[in-house]
C-alpha cells in the first residue's frame, strides 16, 4: 500500500469561505454536479433534476443531542463535559438515551484542572415541573470516564435535554444560539445520539423530499451516531497512521433488502452515510470469509485484498441477510473504524452528496478516493463561484470513479 502524503490533500481555504449560519430556507443553498469530468450549477431545491429516477438515496437518520453540559462549581470555576460515548450501563446509544438514575459516559472535560478527582459536581433542573439534582463525579480520571447520577426515573435524553448545549463544530468559532437547536439537526433526524450533525442532510427540506418522491426516487435510512471524532485533524504526515475514530451505526434488514434491490443505483448523503455503506460491504466480506459473528470493521481492513479475491456487492448484501436470518434479528448494530482515503476501490456507493470539507482532513481524502485528482478541481470551482463551506455551507452531488462492478 503507497503511501497518502498529507500535503497532497490541502487547499486554501479563506476564512470569510467559511459558512457560520445557513442559508433559508435550507434548500436555497447551491449545488454543484460532478459527474464525467464535467461540472454544473444549480440549487440543492433542484436535486430530483440531478438524479436518475432508479436512484436510492441514503441518509444517515442520527439526531444530535444537547452533549455539552455544564456544571458550575461554588468557587465559580465551570466544569464543561462533552458526552462522546455511553459506557455503562449500556454502550448501545440507542439505549443509554432511556436509561434512568445514572450511566457512565466517556467525556472531553474542559478546565478539567479545576475537577478535583474526589470532588462531585451538581447541577439542579426542573423537568416537567420535577426539580431533579444530578450528580458527576469521576468513574475513572485518567480515562475521562463521569458517572452520572439522579434520583428519577427521567430518562437521560430528558436530562441532557434540560441541562445541554447543541456541540457546534469549533471551526465554527462562535457560540451556540437558539436557532442551532433546530438549524442544526436534519428534518428527518429521529435516533437520538450524535455529538454532530451529518451535515450533508441539512439541505433537505419536506419539499425537496417530496418532489424525489414524485419522481420515484426511494430512500432508506441507517444510523451512525456522529462522534467529535470526526472533527479530529490529522497530524501525521503519512495518512494511514493516523488514529481513526469508531462510530456505532445500526442497519436495519429494511434497508438491507432495499440496497439489494437497487445496489447499481445508491447515493449516500453524507460521508457518514457513505462510510456506514461501505463498511457494511465489508462485514458481509468477514461474513463470507467466515471470520467473523459480530459488526466490527477496522480501520485498514479492505487494503489487504487483491480485486479477484473480493465477493459482488450484491453477493456480500446477501451475507447480511442470510446473518439476519440466522440470528432472527431485524437490525444490527456494530463499530467502524474504516478509513477512506485515495486507492479504496468504493463497492456500494455510486454517487455522493456532500459538503465542502476541511484541507487535510480524513473527509477530503474520501472525496478524493471517489473521484480522484478532480477533487481539486470541485473544490477550485466552488471557491471561484462563491460556494459556503464547511457544515452550514453548500452542497455538492458527486459521481464516483472508483467503484466495482456490483
Amino acid at each position: 500500500m503507497s503511501e497518502i502524503h498529507l500535503g497532497d490533500y490541502a487547499y486554501e481555504l479563506p476564512d470569510e469561505r467559511i459558512a457560520r449560519y445557513p442559508v433559508s430556507p435550507r434548500d436555497a443553498s447551491k449545488l454543484l454536479t460532478y459527474k464525467d469530468g464535467t461540472l454544473s450549477h444549480c440549487h440543492f431545491h433542484q436535486l430530483a433534476d440531478q438524479l436518475p429516477t432508479e436512484g436510492l438515496l441514503v441518509f444517515n437518520d442520527t439526531k444530535v443531542i444537547p452533549a455539552r453540559v455544564y456544571f458550575q462549581k461554588t468557587t465559580g470555576a465551570t466544569i464543561e463535559l462533552l458526552l462522546l460515548s455511553p459506557e455503562a450501563p449500556t454502550r448501545l446509544i440507542n439505549d443509554a438515551m432511556l436509561v434512568t438514575h445514572q450511566c457512565t459516559w466517556t467525556c472531553m472535560i474542559g478546565n478539567k484542572k479545576r475537577w478535583k478527582p474526589a470532588e462531585t459536581l451538581v447541577s439542579t433542573l426542573l423537568i416537567n415541573g420535577e426539580t431533579i439534582t444530578l450528580e458527576a463525579r469521576y468513574a475513572d480520571y485518567e480515562l475521562n470516564l463521569v458517572r452520572l447520577a439522579w434520583h428519577s426515573s427521567a430518562p437521560f435524553l430528558d436530562i441532557v435535554q434540560a441541562l445541554g448545549e447543541i456541540p457546534l463544530p469549533p471551526y465554527l468559532n462562535r457560540d451556540t444560539e437558539a436557532q442551532d437547536a433546530q438549524t442544526y439537526q436534519t428534518v428527518y433526524a429521529r435516533q437520538e445520539g450524535a455529538v454532530a450533525a451529518p451535515t450533508a442532510g441539512l439541505h433537505f427540506t419536506d419539499a425537496v423530499l417530496d418532489r424525489l418522491a414524485e419522481k420515484g426516487i426511494e430512500k432508506a435510512f441507517l444510523t451512525l451516531h456522529v462522534g467529535a471524532g470526526t472533527f479530529q485533524p490529522i497530524k501525521v504526515e503519512n495518512v494511514q497512521e493516523h488514529h481513526m475514530h469508531s462510530e456505532q451505526v445500526v442497519y436495519t434488514r429494511e434497508l438491507v433488502e432495499k440496497l439489494r434491490q437497487r445496489v447499481q443505483h445508491i447515493v449516500a448523503v453524507g460521508t457518514t452515510s457513505m462510510r456506514s455503506l461501505e463498511s457494511l460491504y465489508w462485514f458481509g466480506v468477514k461474513l463470507l470469509r467466515q471470520e467473523a459473528d459480530e459488526f466490527w470493521v477496522e480501520k485498514l481492513y479492505p487494503y489487504q485484498f487483491e480485486e479477484a479475491e473480493l465477493p459482488t456487492a450484491a453477493d456480500a448484501l446477501r451475507a447480511v441477510i442470510d446473518f439476519l436470518n440466522k440470528k432472527n434479528w431485524d437490525e444490527i448494530t456494530g463499530q467502524t473504524e474504516i478509513f477512506i482515503f485515495p486507492g479504496y476501490r468504493f463497492r456500494l456507493c455510486r454517487a455522493l452528496i456532500t459538503n465542502y470539507h476541511q484541507p487535510g482532513s480524513t473527509l477530503i481524502l474520501l472525496v478524493a478516493a471517489f473521484v480522484g485528482e478532480d477533487w481539486r478541481k470541485i473544490y477550485s470551482e466552488a471557491l471561484t463561484s462563491d460556494y459556503r463551506f464547511l457544515s452550514y455551507g453548500d452542497s455538492s452531488l458527486l459521481w464516483g470513479k472508483n467503484t466495482a462492478e456490483k
